[in-house]
């Protein structure tokens, strides 16, 4: 990791550890305290860190609202993994299998509120516009996870409809975290523009990129179940293209996992997965993951900027795509 990285990753931590949320009742904050620190790759506010960088010198100064973008992430996972009944994140047990439900819904609660509290830290004439691109960027990720729970209950859903679908639930929300680094920064309306869309599209990427790892990534690096996605007939783009290009044998075999109630998880993933093997799935996965990295960066091309600075977040936005958990 170059020293550029460390110190980023550095400052973050540093400030999520001092970050105060509450005291009493202790059950309410220590589930917020336990999630945010659990790691991760803390790629929102690392990203937020990055586009500040390109306009202005004083990086360190940013980092408690980058950390703001972090605790509204962990916001949503808390509540997404109750939704999804995920047992795991980032190989640890989640809030509310460690805790119950009730509990994480109320902590996650809790963590918007404070989200907006670290927002009011804010120069009074940078507030609006960041509160506006927040807002927006909030209603989007809620909207997105409100499509992925209909797309549950649905016999089908269209490629369109998933891409749409992940850019609300995940992409907009990287795609505001470089955006508020130029708006710290008091870039033109232009570079903010290019760079949330240089966002959107690599959180298009990195959500595919996800949907691989489910079915594909090694367990012990993961950090959450391996094949979670095709246990629970989620309609990833993995099961949305092997719907549309299963046939004969395999279309039967692949309708018929879907279908079932009471089965071998293990065999399931393990079946299922030889079925997308077949109709190429996974490599066509891999093409439309690097179709959208492709755009992002023709996106960032069009932000001016400090060059060497923008090389770095190149890179660092390159180690995305090779990532292997």
């Amino acid at each position: 990791m170059i020293p550029r990285e460390k110190s980023y990753l550095k400052w973050i931590e540093s400030a999520i550890e001092r970050q105060k949320y509450g005291k009493e009742p202790s059950s309410l904050y220590e589930p917020i305290r336990y999630l945010m620190g659990l790691g991760g790759k803390r790629l929102r506010p690392r990203l937020t860190l990055h586009a500040y960088s390109l306009f202005r010198d004083d990086v360190r100064r940013i980092v408690p609202f980058a950390v703001a973008v972090e605790a509204f992430h962990n916001f949503t996972l808390m509540h997404d993994d109750i939704m999804d009944k995920a047992p795991l994140r980032r190989g640890k047990k989640t809030v509310h299998e460690k805790w119950n439900v009730n509990t994480a819904i109320l902590s996650g609660d809790v963590m918007l509120v404070k989200v907006y509290d670290m927002f009011l830290g804010l120069d009074r004439r940078l507030l609006g516009d960041v509160m506006k691109a927040f807002n927006a960027c909030a209603v989007g990720v809620c909207e997105g996870q409100q499509l992925d729970m209909e797309f549950e209950s649905r016999r089908t859903v269209s490629e369109a409809e998933y891409l749409e679908m992940i850019r609300k639930k995940t992409a907009v929300l990287l795609g505001f975290s470089l955006e508020l680094g130029a708006l710290l920064a008091n870039a033109k309306a232009t570079d903010r523009k290019w760079l949330r869309a240089f966002g959107t599209n690599i959180g298009i990427a990195f959500q595919l990129t996800d949907d691989l790892l489910d079915a594909y990534a090694d367990p012990k690096k993961f950090g959450k179940q391996v094949g979670g996605d095709i246990i629970a007939n989620k309609k990833t783009y993995l099961l949305i293209k092997a719907l549309e290009l299963a046939k004969g044998k395999d279309r039967r075999e692949l309708t018929h996992w879907i279908a079932l109630q009471n089965f071998d998880s293990a065999e399931k993933v393990a079946t299922v997965k030889s079925i997308y093997d077949r109709l190429g799935v996974r490599e066509l996965t891999a093409r439309k993951i690097e179709r959208y990295f492709k755009r992002g960066f023709e996106n960032l091309t069009k932000v001016m900027g400090n060059p060497a600075n923008k090389r770095a977040l190149e890179e660092f936005t390159k180690g995305l795509v090779e990532r292997q958990y």
